[in-house]
């Protein structure tokens, strides 16, 4: 599906832009030319996305809000204040603002573009640049089932898409937004293992990168939980036993709760920040 006669501006050109950017043309969602990519310090960057991608590139926020019908907000949350003061004369009823920023409540959006703007509320995370993100969007105080709808769609281009209420977004950033992150810190321990067991850095990689993708797939296609898959792997007495063994007696399970509960927490304080300031 196509957005017809529509046309999207990114405030802020950073690697999430880019990445949902690179999705939308790939999967042809809008045209190139559909899409304005605006960036205060970074010409340079603008340079190379209107060479890759195709498309509008410009350092004037106002012109480019000015033809928007979706505005990406996508820059870092301590410049969103200012950037919406600037683009605020230019604002119109119809626009839909969509948000990228992690830790910035719909409502300090709202408030700061004058009070009835149309808010959508995402948190994507890295693995958008590949089209695998796990997005959790929520609708702003005047965002429509419509607007909703628009946004699935966007994000559909660069991973999968759900709906939550906007009270659930700091577990999603603790979990979803940040489970990249775990992941790799793992399978830094893997590799190292690996290679201390004889194995090249090379053969180490392509098999554990091989493992995680099987595992994606296989909690993908499977009603089965997580325990009763880890269970399906061990045999009594065998390898697995004996590794998962040694991960419970080290409280393995207790470390990831307790640093996905402590990343929901940060998210929440970050978020404070931007409520009280209201």
């Amino acid at each position: 599906m196509m957005l017809t006669n529509k046309t999207i501006t990114f405030l802020g050109a950073g690697a999430m832009a880019e990445a949902i950017i690179g999705g939308l043309v790939r999967n042809q969602i809008v045209t190139p030319q559909q899409i304005i990519a605006t960036n205060l310090s970074d010409t340079f960057k603008l340079e190379r996305l209107e060479q890759r991608y195709g498309i509008q590139t410009t350092s004037d926020r106002e012109q480019a809000v000015k033809q928007a019908d979706f505005v990406v907000l996508a820059m870092k949350p301590k410049n969103v204040e200012e950037a919406i003061r600037e683009i605020k004369s230019v604002i119109y009823k119809e626009q839909l603002f969509i948000s990228v920023i992690a830790g910035i409540p719909a409502s300090y959006i709202e408030d700061l573009s004058g009070g009835q703007a149309r808010v959508v509320r995402t948190m994507p995370n890295t693995s958008a640049k590949v089209g695998a993100s796990a997005t959790a969007i929520s609708a702003g105080t005047f965002a429509t089932d419509e607007d909703l709808d628009t946004v699935s769609l966007l994000f559909s281009a660069v991973g999968t898409v759900t709906v939550v209420p906007e009270s659930k977004m700091d577990a999603v950033t603790g979990v979803a937004g940040s489970g990249p992150a775990y992941f790799y810190y793992l399978i830094e321990a893997m590799e190292k293992a690996a290679v201390e067991s004889g194995l090249t850095p090379e053969e180490a990689t392509s098999l554990i990168t091989q493992t995680v993708v099987g595992v994606g797939k296989r909690l993908q296609d499977t009603s089965k939980t997580s325990r009763e898959l880890y269970k399906e792997v061990m045999s009594p007495n065998g390898t697995t036993e004996a590794g998962i063994t040694l991960l419970s007696e080290r409280n393995g399970q207790d470390a990831m709760h307790d640093a996905i509960i402590k990343a929901i927490a940060r998210s929440k304080e970050l978020g404070s920040v931007f409520t009280e300031s209201k």
